[in-house]
């Protein structure tokens, strides 16, 4: 189970439908791995509308950020402007890190959906719908 605060949700659907048609990304953190209180927005640096890639130095900082307030990488988050919340074959192989979610915000529909999912070895592992 993992939860989203209404204030990080509003944040990263903000951003993405600011960024749109082009991905957009981020970290999600808390104060554990199972609670995402705050988005911390990253510039993806491929400026692409079918993949994501984020700034190193943007990643450290969130990194640093996250350790100064004692908070959690929750997991990583990225916007699919016009195609379903669930992860590409490139998110699936990119997917390096099996003990942190990731979150796929999609915009094709009217209404927004964002799901979490775990990934390893390339494969979903489990799949939690949060909106």
């Amino acid at each position: 189970m993992v939860t989203i605060t209404e204030s990080a949700y509003q944040s990263i659907l903000a951003q993405a439908q600011k960024d749109a048609p082009v991905e957009s990304c981020g970290y999600l953190l808390g104060p554990d791995k199972e609670t995402a209180t705050e988005n911390f927005p990253m510039t993806n640096i491929d400026h692409s509308e079918e993949h994501f890639s984020f700034d190193p130095k943007e990643q450290f900082a969130a990194i640093k950020y996250a350790r100064q307030q004692g908070l959690k990488i929750v997991g990583n988050w990225h916007s699919h402007p016009a195609s379903p919340s669930r992860p590409s074959e490139e998110d699936k192989r990119l997917a390096y890190d099996p003990n942190i979610l990731y979150f796929i915000l999609s915009l094709a529909e009217e209404k927004p959906v964002l799901n979490a999912f775990r990934i390893a070895e390339g494969e979903v592992t489990e799949k939690i719908t949060l909106r």
